[in-house]
């Protein structure tokens, strides 16, 4: 379809007229909706929203959307607000200004939208109305009734050739439709209808028949069966006219056809001789962890018969090789624990195995628990306003098999003490793993570590004929470089600290070594370091338990450390200055003040935005580290003269170890 795709999304909560009583489900509604419509991964809609307007605003942007439309246009128009009858029974939608005794002056007739709808050019418009009908929201609406008013009579069909027109309502002429679970409910969440959509589209669950496009019946289906599911007294209503499927929005839900294994692997398989069908078996096996899915469950779909119908020690070792591609999650339980009423605390549900083991979809046993596909898992959102305990099941089903997640927690009033920032996962106990292993790039990076270290023992001696002269001369300042490489070649081989700790202090040490400063053989060292933080790396890279990101500054600790590192640059270049004010002479040296204060001024702004925290804290504790090293290295810059105070090395030594305080400080916190 060449045509634009354009959504205009009507939402009326408050209302000036004291008969109406004020609704909070279409803000939600309006907000979700549009969420949804523009978002490109699922539909292509160009979205506007009206919200709280007067019926003038609404009639007009109406009239403009149907006027402004070409054939091949698709118009989506989504009303969400009282419906109101008159004394002849005709069907009114309410706008902010409406006064229930003058609804034709102050209210957009459906009739009208009806007009509108027919002199549009475009043959695909779907019209979606979660009202109330009949004004039942408000037993205070000074209209009389005159019998029903069904919503589907203002919007009977015809003048279309039989095509492009469709309305979809959240319930019939006699029904509420429902805000959320009952009528008066002070928390804004969509309506029961709204959201039913939402979910069919965001989550792909409308796509019946799983060809990865979600059709305009496929969606009502999904609507009448999920609104009466949640809600039995309210039903919703179609009417219908389009030649051929109108496709609203893309689906993950795409079946995957089995690729034929080669006829020389079938006939194998077959094979009277067991070691040839055995020889098959790991074939099979191998091609079950392909990256093509088709080619995943044709092998899936033989190692099934052969698992159910050889012989013993060929079945066992069939069944033994498709249990590699079982859906599987790391997780049986996200416990969210204590939950703040108000908050929308999201977590994780990560799968595990190869590419079809994770090709599954998501389904969640309550409208409070949101689930979002992205990869190998989906985010886990809930949306929760009721005080108390909640238990939640998310349906994980795939090409081989369905498990089921739980997801439990209690909603308080106030925030728990010690916020827990994501759900402490249980392991299934049939998909337990080992200890991780060693990677070969967590020793390289700890050997290289310890290297550097023993390194800069002969230097400190080779810089000082005698012990005297190693404090004269500076010997010391590579003292605490190499205790700060030990302790993170150290953490490098822990098992509780070589994915955090030991990477995050690593690089963040290695970030102040790599200025170029010193003797060749402290550059030498450097390059171990450095070389070290790259192999870490690789190691955290490799490892898809978690990944490196950055975000916003969280707490008070992250504050303090950008303060500290603020601290300590400024102090450098106050020194750079005094430096370049003693003698011209001093510019090489006043320009690696300059260089250390821009590095660690960098290091750590990183350190505060690195995510994982923990990754970010260790991150922090080197660049601290890498910092008291540089900052000592530099007083031998000073030169001894009266003109020179110092200050600036005094304020940026003083900084930096505050910057280590308020480290340690972060990561006592988080052990506890």
């Amino acid at each position: 379809m060449t045509g634009e795709r354009r959504a205009l999304i009507i939402a009326n909560g408050e209302y000036d007229n004291a008969g109406l009583s004020a609704l909070r489900s279409p803000a939600a509604d309006a907000e979700a909706l549009a969420e949804v419509l523009a978002d490109r991964a699922v539909s292509e809609f160009d979205v506007q929203v009206v919200r709280d307007e007067t019926a003038h605003v609404i009639a007009g942007r109406v009239e403009d959307l149907f006027a402004d439309s070409a054939p091949d246009d698709v118009l989506l128009v989504h009303f969400s607000c009282h419906g109101l009858k008159s004394e002849s029974g005709e069907l009114f939608f309410a706008a902010r200004n409406t006064r229930p005794e003058r609804l034709a002056s102050t209210a957009v007739p459906a009739d009208f939208v009806q007009r509108c709808l027919r002199m549009s050019r475009s043959r695909s418009i779907v019209l979606l109305l979660d009202c109330c009908y009949g004004g039942a929201f408000s037993q205070g609406v000074a209209v009389r009734a005159t019998g029903e008013a069904n919503v589907l009579d203002a919007f009977p069909g015809g003048g279309f050739g039989g095509r492009g027109r469709a309305v979809i309502t959240a319930s019939n002429s006699i029904e509420y439709a429902f805000e959320g679970d009952h009528l008066a409910d002070g928390h804004a969440r969509p309506s029961v209808f709204t959201s039913a959509l939402v979910e069919g589209l965001r989550t792909g669950d409308a796509d019946r028949d799983e060809d990865g496009w979600i059709a305009l019946g496929e969606l009502y289906d999904y609507l009448f069966d999920s609104v009466r599911e949640r809600n039995p007294n309210q039903t919703p209503s179609r009417d219908i006219e389009m030649q051929g499927e109108l496709y609203l929005a893309r689906s993950r839900r795409r079946r995957i056809k089995p690729s034929p294994v080669p006829a020389d692997l079938r006939a194998a398989s077959e094979d009277p001789n067991m070691f040839t069908r055995l020889g098959a078996v790991t074939e099979l096996q191998r091609r079950l962890t392909s990256e093509n899915l088709s080619v995943a469950i044709g092998a899936h779909e033989v190692l099934t018969t052969m698992a159910q119908t050889d012989i013993r020690h060929i079945a066992e070792a069939a069944d033994l090789a498709r249990r590699e591609a079982r859906v599987r999650a790391e997780a049986a339980v996200v416990r969210f624990g204590e939950v703040a009423r108000g908050t929308r605390p999201v977590a994780r549900v990560r799968l595990a195995g190869p590419p079809i083991a994770r090709a599954c979809h998501f389904t969640s046993s309550h409208s409070w628990l949101r689930v979002t596909e992205d990869g190998d898992g989906a985010e886990v959102a809930l949306e929760l306003s009721e005080l108390g305990a909640f238990d939640g099941r998310i349906t994980v089903t795939g090409p081989t098999g369905e498990i089921v997640v739980r997801v439990e927690g209690q909603v308080v009033a106030e925030p728990a003490p010690t916020p827990v920032s994501r759900p402490e996962p249980v392991p299934l106990v049939e998909t337990v793993a080992p200890p991780p292993k060693f990677e070969p790039f967590d020793i390289a990076a700890s050997v290289l570590a310890f290297v550097a270290a023993v390194y800069l023992v002969p230097i400190g001696f080779a810089l000082s004929d005698s012990m005297e002269e190693f404090f004269e001369d500076g010997g010391w300042t590579v003292v605490p470089l190499g205790v700060f490489a030990t302790v993170a070649g150290i953490l490098m081989l822990l098992p509780k600290t070589r994915r955090m700790a030991g990477p995050g202090a690593l690089c963040g040490l290695a970030l102040l070594s790599a200025i170029p400063f010193g003797s060749a053989l402290l550059v030498l060292t450097d390059g171990c370091l450095l070389a070290g933080a790259v192999c870490a790396l690789i190691a955290v890279r490799r490892d898809r338990s978690f990944r490196l990101g950055l975000g916003k500054p969280r707490d008070g600790f992250a504050i303090a450390a950008l303060a500290a590192g603020a601290g300590c640059a400024a102090g450098l270049v106050a020194e750079a200055v005094e430096l370049l004010g003693y003698s011209s002479s001093r510019a090489d040296e006043a320009a690696i003040y300059l260089v250390v204060s821009v590095v660690l001024l960098i290091g750590t702004l990183l350190g505060a935005l690195l995510r994982p925290a923990a990754f970010g804290v260790a991150f922090l504790g080197g660049v601290a580290g890498g910092g008291i090293v540089m900052v000592s290295i530099l007083v031998h810059a000073i030169p001894s003269s009266s003109s020179v105070t110092g200050a600036g090395w005094g304020i940026a030594l003083g900084a930096v170890l505050a910057l280590a305080v308020v480290t340690g400080f972060a990561a006592r916190r988080m052990e506890s």
